[in-house]
C-alpha cells in the first residue's frame, strides 16, 4: 500500500494537482484535457499504476456495457465529479461506487451534451492499526468495499463517462451504518439494502460509510472490530445509524435478549459515538415479509424492536421506526405483488441458478429503494439536520403508497450470486 501511495503521489506532481485529487480524461480526443491523465483502453487496473479499468476489459467504442475504473487511495471521504455524456452518441448513464452503492441514477444526455455529476464516496481497507484488522468473512474479500481501491461503476442504457475527478475532502459530515443484511451493501444481483440506495437521494456535501454486514448481531459487530475500525474514521458532527435485531434475536441463554445482552451491546454503540461527539440514531429492524391469513405482516421480531424503543427513550436517542413503515408498505403492496420487493425469481432468472429463489427477508432493488426512501421519512419526521442535504429531487414518500413496481429502473451489475446472504 505505502508503495502505491508513493506512485500516486507521484502521478499527482506530475499532473500539476493537489495533494490525494487525481483527474482523469476519457474522451476520444488525442490531446488530455489540462492537468489531466489520459485513460486509454489498454489501461487496465494494475498496481503498479494504481488506477485503471477494473474487474473487466475497458468498454469497446460506442459499447453500451457497463464498465469499473479503479485508483488506489487512501481511507476517507472523496468528493467525485463525473462528467457524463459523449460529443457523438446520446447516452443514458448509471453511477456507483465500491460495493454497488447507488449514487446517480438514469442521466440522460443528448448528442454533444455533457452534464456533470457530484457526489461523495466513502472509502475504507481492513486496517484499523498496524497490528489489527476487521475480521472478515471469508465471502467477504472479494467486496469492493474492502480493498485498496475506490472503485466506480458506469452503468445504464448507454453509460458515458468524459471526465471524472477524485478529490480527497475533510469537511462532509459522515453518516455510518450499523447493521445485518438488510442494510449491508450488496455486491451482487439481484439482492439490494436499504444502505447502499441511500447516497441516491443526498448531495455531495454528506457521505455514508456503509460498515453492515450479512449475518452480524450487535455483539458479532464489536467483535469484528468493524465497530472500532468505525471509530477510527469517525469525527465530531458525524452521525451513526444503527439497525440491528434480526440475527441477534437468535441468540439463546442466559443474559440473552432484547433487554439484556442486545441492549447492552447497543449501549456500547451510542457510548462511543458520544464520546466523539457524533450523534446516535436507532433504527428498528425491517419487517419479515410474512402475512397471516387476514393479509397482515406478523411480529417475527419478539421483543427487538420494543427493547430499542424503550432504549431510545431512556437514552433520550432519535428513532426511527422502520419496523413500523415497512409493515404499511409489505401490506400496501399486498401478499403477492409484496414478493416483488424481496429475491423472489424462478429458477433460470440468473445464470447457475437450478431453483427458485424465495426470500423474504431480503430486498431486491426495488425493495431496497423504497425502504432507502422509509429511512428518509424517519428524518423528515424528526426533523434530523441531514434532510438539509436531501437533493432536490427527492420527493416525498408514503409507505402506504409505494412507488409502482413497474416503473422502477435498474441497470443490472454484470456480477450475480445466487447463494442467500448470511441471516435471515
Amino acid at each position: 500500500m505505502k508503495r502505491n501511495i508513493l506512485l500516486a503521489l507521484g502521478l499527482l506532481a506530475a499532473t500539476g494537482v493537489g495533494a490525494q485529487t487525481f483527474r482523469f480524461d476519457f474522451t476520444n480526443s488525442k490531446k488530455p484535457r489540462e492537468n489531466f491523465i489520459k485513460v486509454a483502453a489498454a489501461d487496465n487496473y494494475t498496481a503498479e499504476r494504481g488506477y485503471g479499468y477494473d474487474l473487466q476489459p475497458a468498454p469497446a467504442a460506442e459499447s453500451t456495457a457497463p464498465f469499473f475504473f479503479s485508483v488506489d487511495v487512501p481511507d476517507g471521504n472523496y468528493l467525485i465529479t463525473a462528467v457524463v455524456g459523449n460529443r457523438r452518441a446520446a447516452g443514458e448513464t448509471t453511477l456507483r461506487g465500491e460495493s454497488r452503492r447507488l449514487f446517480y441514477e438514469n442521466v440522460s444526455t443528448k448528442k454533444g451534451e455533457l452534464k456533470t455529476c457530484t457526489f461523495v464516496v466513502n472509502k475504507r481497507n481492513t486496517r484499523i492499526s498496524e497490528t489489527e484488522n476487521v475480521r472478515i468473512k471469508p465471502r467477504e474479500r472479494r467486496k469492493l468495499n474492502w480493498d485498496d481501491k475506490l472503485t466506480l461503476e458506469i452503468n445504464g442504457t448507454a453509460p458515458q463517462l468524459a471526465y471524472l475527478t477524485i478529490e480527497r475532502v475533510e469537511d462532509r459530515p459522515t453518516v455510518f451504518l450499523c447493521g445485518n443484511s438488510t442494510v449491508v451493501d450488496q455486491d451482487n444481483e439481484p439482492w439490494g439494502s436499504w444502505g447502499q440506495m441511500i447516497p441516491r437521494f443526498f448531495d455531495d456535501r454528506i457521505a455514508f460509510a456503509n460498515y453492515a454486514e450479512s449475518g452480524e448481531r450487535t455483539d458479532t459487530f464489536i467483535k469484528a472490530g468493524r465497530l472500532k475500525k468505525l471509530l477510527t474514521q469517525m469525527k465530531a458532527g458525524d452521525w451513526i445509524f444503527i439497525e440491528f435485531g434480526h440475527n441477534d434475536q437468535k441468540l439463546k441463554g442466559a443474559g440473552k435478549g432484547a433487554f439484556y445482552s442486545y441492549m447492552t451491546s447497543l449501549k456500547v454503540f451510542v457510548d462511543e459515538a458520544r464520546a466523539r461527539g457524533a450523534h446516535p440514531v436507532l433504527v428498528t429492524p425491517t419487517c419479515r415479509r410474512s402475512f397471516d391469513e387476514a393479509g397482515h405482516i406478523r411480529n417475527t421480531h419478539e421483543d427487538y424492536p420494543e427493547a430499542m424503543r424503550w432504549m431510545a427513550a431512556r437514552e433520550d436517542i432519535p428513532l426511527i421506526e422502520l419496523n413500523g413503515m415497512t409493515r404499511t408498505l409489505y401490506e400496501a403492496l399486498g401478499v403477492e405483488a409484496s414478493k416483488r420487493a424481496f429475491v423472489h425469481y424462478p429458477a433460470g432468472t440468473y445464470p447457475g441458478q437450478t431453483k427458485a429463489l424465495e426470500d423474504n427477508t431480503h430486498f431486491n432493488p426495488y425493495g431496497a429503494y423504497q425502504i432507502a426512501k422509509c429511512v428518509i421519512e424517519g428524518m423528515k419526521r424528526l426533523d434530523l439536520p441531514l434532510v438539509q442535504y436531501l437533493r432536490a429531487d427527492y420527493e416525498a414518500y408514503d409507505p402506504a403508497h409505494p412507488d409502482a413496481i413497474d416503473s422502477f429502473r435498474w441497470n443490472d451489475s454484470p456480477f450475480t450470486e445466487i447463494e442467500k446472504p448470511d441471516g435471515n
